[in-house]
């Protein structure tokens, strides 16, 4: 079964680490990567850019709003996630818990189910 893992963070704090620090942070977690991936469980995966540079679009409205910057106002925002093959939510709770060793300090990981799964035609 597909999950995806999301992953939550405060873009005040990953702003502020140094080039050093967020080259630390994704070596560590290349190693996950690179290890699902091996194992042939590892789906696509993103780093989103800030949301400062997020567009949101409001149904309910004729024609739908379109607004600047991400809608729900929360201290931590999705910064990525993945999406990995696994036999039970037991095994993508611990693909987070090795993200999560990887990545340390604040922030989460939502795991859900995926209920569809589109891998897309753009070669990435």
């Amino acid at each position: 079964m597909l999950y995806a893992i999301l992953c939550y963070n405060s873009e005040e704090a990953v702003g502020a680490w140094t080039q050093a620090e967020d080259d630390a942070v994704m070596a560590r977690l290349d190693v996950v990567h690179r290890r699902l991936a091996a194992e042939g469980r590892l789906g696509p995966a993103a780093r989103l850019a800030f949301t400062s540079a997020a567009t949101t679009l409001m149904k309910g409205h004729e024609p739908p709003l379109v607004i600047d910057g991400p809608y729900a106002e929360t201290k931590e925002q999705m910064l990525g996630f993945y999406v990995v093959d696994c036999e039970s939510r037991d095994e993508a709770v611990a693909i987070a818990q090795d993200l999560a060793q990887a990545n340390p300090g604040a922030g989460g990981y939502e795991i859900r189910p995926v209920r569809l799964f589109l891998p897309g035609t753009r070669a990435a």
